[in-house]
């Protein structure tokens, strides 16, 4: 059975003021600067590294399409609010 769920979280590194990624998706590494590159790197890279890298080729070939499309969980994180 192809796995089907994976997660994605975003966390501050307050000293390297960047946003750094956690997540069960094998070659997915992100570090921004701001939320918004973050999740366009998400969009980008995603469903390309899943395939890749968790996927078989019976997998692919064996498995109904509809089995096949990942769920990726993915919520931003609140707003950082810098201290005075």
């Amino acid at each position: 059975m192809v796995k089907r769920t994976f997660f994605i979280k975003a966390i501050w590194d307050e000293e390297a003021k960047v946003f750094y990624s956690e997540s069960d998706i094998e070659g997915l590494h992100i570090e921004t600067a701001d939320i918004d590159a973050f999740e366009d790197i998400i969009f980008d890279s995603a469903i390309d590294l899943i395939i890749a890298n968790h996927m078989s080729s019976s997998d692919l070939a064996d498995t109904p399409l509809k089995d096949l499309v990942p769920a990726i969980l993915w919520q931003r994180p609140t707003p950082h609010v810098a201290a005075a």
